[in-house]
């Protein structure tokens, strides 16, 4: 009966803990989307006494021109003209101007594509007579380019790195409780992200910027440098208990900083 009850406790103990790595994992990818340079820029402007809704785009493959589109109310059509204002990210040099084409309610602006990991300023203007607003003031929108990337590539890119939070999370919690083991986890945690940033992660870059490899001790962009921080990190906490279970310290440890990393944007010091 005893023991009866002793696995009933684990049974809800490993639920709640994986519900909790789940939303963790869950909170944590939705962050990383959100802060990361190709999430768009949007927001809502009031111009002529109408609302105008954007979604500015902030990455682009380098195959053709990037559209720039702005809707306009029904009220506005056909009255507001549009411009983009443009150039090379950091260049002290003139502003490029292109005009925007109306089609009905939409104004569309193209942006020239630029080689891999070319990387543009840009604003979106809004006119009529003597009435002018910039969408987002006085902020330029910066847009990266990029090569074509494989979807299923991609996909199981994401899909693979989804699993490396998951497990990094569940080890945690289960490091926080004297009747889990650590050492399943945190193997999982181990290959998944290694897999998912040393094999597809520069296969990726590889087709988006042409490099395998360009943080630590190669460069200075900061995602590779945290995958390997993280990496160094699983490795570190499973040589901690040799051929038995992970100290879980250790593993704890490995866990917090997977999480403190990945709290950090994607790409903050660029590409």
């Amino acid at each position: 009966m005893e023991e009866k009850i002793q696995s009933n406790r684990h049974l809800k103990t490993s639920g709640l803990f994986w519900f909790l790595a789940v939303m963790l994992t869950i909170g944590l990818v939705i962050y990383q989307r959100m802060t990361g340079p190709s999430y768009p820029v949007k927001g809502e402007v009031s111009f002529l006494g109408e609302k105008i809704s954007f979604r500015l785009p902030r990455s682009a493959d380098n195959l053709n021109d990037c559209p720039v589109a702005v809707n306009l109310p029904a009220s506005l059509a056909g009255q507001v003209q549009g411009y983009l204002q443009f150039r090379w990210l950091k260049e002290d040099k003139p502003w490029n101007i292109l005009l925007m084409k109306t089609d009905g309610q939409q104004l569309t602006g193209f942006l020239p594509k630029q080689p891999a990991a070319g990387k543009l300023e840009y604003f979106v203007h809004l006119v009529k007579d003597s009435q002018e607003i910039s969408l987002t003031g006085e902020k330029p929108v910066v847009i990266r380019f990029k090569g074509k990337v494989s979807t299923p590539v991609l996909l199981a890119h994401i899909l693979v790195m989804f699993l490396g939070m998951l497990f990094s999370m569940r080890a945690g919690l289960a490091a926080l409780s004297p009747t889990e083991k650590t050492g399943t986890y945190s193997k999982w945690a181990a290959v998944t992200i290694f897999i998912g940033g040393f094999i597809l992660g520069p296969v990726i870059q590889k087709m988006a910027f042409g490099y395998f490899w360009t943080g630590f001790p190669l460069g200075r962009d900061l995602t590779d440098t945290k995958t390997l921080v993280i990496m160094i990190g699983w490795l570190v906490a499973l040589l901690s208990g040799r051929k038995a279970e992970p100290k879980r310290s250790w593993v704890l440890g490995a866990s917090l900083l997977t999480l403190v990393l990945y709290l950090i944007p994607h790409s903050l010091f660029g590409s």
